[in-house]
């Protein structure tokens, strides 16, 4: 089945849009692709599938941002994100993937609302920038959910969202952070079975379609003026944590 035209050219569609999305607008909506291959795909084939190639977008990108991170909110994301990857592959065979969904989807949904109350000056409380702590949580999240179904992209946006960085800091941190959580998750899998001959055969084959999605997301990247690009970002996290929350309670 995986070898149909059919499934091949969805599959292919969706890497380029996770690569558009996680090579310029910070991975917020990339975890739908996974999503989309699932609906003809069992959830854990697809989620075997996509991983090489998120690694490879991943690697892609990062020469274009390189060392345009922000390493304290990355330092805080990963040190999170090692236990709750742990406990991701721990749980995996039995977390409930719609509970997960649901509240990382109420979580994201909130904290656009929230920050739109705040840039409307309705209240003016959570003006000060996430610290250390918060990264903790946010990336134990971000490591659990990115392991059980590639929805960590939610939870990192909240906090690099909350942290007021520069479009340009915001951008390359998510690179950098996925890259490490997805090197780190590849492990796991591997150890466990997921990936066949089969799912990294396919891989190979729909890798073109990795580096087409990473190069169109990197020149969306620059091209787009700062103020629009963060319109982008808190569009796509509440429209992600709204299918989220739609995928669950469905």
């Amino acid at each position: 089945m995986l070898f149909d035209p059919v499934i091949l050219a969805m599959i292919a569609a969706a890497t380029v849009f996770a690569g558009i999305s996680k090579a310029g607008f910070g991975s917020g909506v990339a975890f739908a692709s996974a999503s989309i291959l699932a609906l003809v795909l069992d959830p854990a084939v697809a989620l075997a599938v996509m991983l090489p190639l998120l690694m490879l977008i991943d690697l892609a990108s990062l020469p274009a941002y390189w060392r345009k991170w922000n390493w304290s909110s990355a330092r805080a994301l990963l040190v999170g994100a090692v236990p709750g990857t742990l406990v991701g592959a721990m749980f995996f065979t039995v977390a409930d993937p719609n509970l997960i969904k649901l509240l990382i989807g109420l979580v994201a949904v909130l904290f656009v609302l929230w920050q739109g109350v705040v840039g409307l000056g309705v209240v003016t409380l959570g003006q000060n920038p996430m610290g250390t702590m918060t990264g903790w949580i946010a990336g134990l999240v971000l490591g659990f959910t990115s392991f059980v179904s590639h929805a960590g992209g939610p939870a990192a946006a909240v906090y690099l969202l909350g942290r007021r960085l520069g479009k340009l800091e915001f951008q390359a941190t998510t690179i950098l952070v996925f890259w490490a959580v997805n090197l780190l998750k590849s492990g796991f899998y591997a150890q466990m079975g997921i990936f066949t001959q089969d799912i990294l055969l396919v891989a190979l084959m729909v890798s073109p379609a990795a580096l087409l999605g990473t190069w169109l997301g990197v020149k969306a990247h620059h091209v787009i003026p700062e103020r629009l690009f963060f319109l982008i970002a808190y569009v796509a996290l509440f429209l992600t944590g709204s299918k989220l929350m739609w995928d669950a309670l469905s």
